[in-house]
């Protein structure tokens, strides 16, 4: 497939390199794409500039978002929370048109410092902005209540742990599980929780991951679904 990927972060570089390892074609979206390769602050994750990460990754193309998603398949949302909404207005509402676009982003505010607030939440999620405002996009919410490389990477964590979708559009949900499979999600572990209004629920799981992170000193673990097996199958 041809993947768009809107964000240069630890993010968005952790999914465009996985996915390139699968063997899709990949394109980062930026807001300037000479400043981008020429940023040599070092990724806190990874301890590298986007540069050397690029010099690594010479396949993956680099382009501006207003042209970024123009032949894409899929696109990904992997900027921060309070910079997606312009990121997606500078793609264009006529390129996002009829894609499934996955958000993986949160509505996370550090104006205050740590820990984050959320600037959305109870009665409205970011997942929610995104599709009012691009109605013709296919909006599939999931993969935001985890870290960037179990994203994907699951098998990063032992056993079964969950991802959880919110979508208006069934057969888009169905392309990202086809997806998540690829990386070695389990079917049974990924759970559709219906409509895009769901993602209230997802993003404000993200305070609890947060002090989960700072309980247990590692981003590395996940939430996991634990259900009661019906009787029929005990049997």
């Amino acid at each position: 497939m041809n993947i768009t990927i809107l964000g240069t972060g630890m993010v968005g570089q952790t999914i465009a390199a996985k996915l390139q390892e699968l063997g899709h074609q990949i394109t980062l979206g930026t807001r300037s794409v000479n400043d981008t390769l020429q940023r040599t602050a070092a990724n806190p994750m990874t301890g590298t500039s986007f540069a050397d990460w690029h010099a690594t990754h010479s396949g993956i193309r680099i382009a501006p978002y207003q042209e970024a998603a123009t032949d894409a398949d899929l696109i990904i949302n992997a900027t921060s929370g309070a910079g997606s909404l312009e990121a997606l207005r500078g793609v264009g509402s006529k390129a996002l048109a009829g894609k499934v676009l996955l958000d993986v982003a949160n509505p996370l505010d550090f104006s205050k410092g740590m820990p984050p607030t959320l600037f959305v939440c109870n009665t409205d999620s970011l997942g929610e902005q995104i599709q009012r405002e691009f109605p013709e996009a296919r909006v599939v919410k999931g993969l935001n209540t985890m870290n960037a490389y179990l994203m994907m990477n699951p098998q990063l964590v032992p056993g079964d742990h969950t991802v959880l979708l919110s979508g208006n559009d069934a057969d888009a949900k169905k392309e990202i599980v086809r997806l998540l499979n690829s990386l070695g999600w389990k079917e049974k572990n990924i759970i559709d929780l219906g409509d895009i209004s769901t993602a209230r629920g997802t993003e404000m799981l993200l305070p609890v991951w947060i002090r989960l992170w700072g309980a247990l000193g590692s981003p590395e673990f996940n939430f996991h679904i634990a259900r009661k097996v019906p009787v029929e199958a005990a049997v």
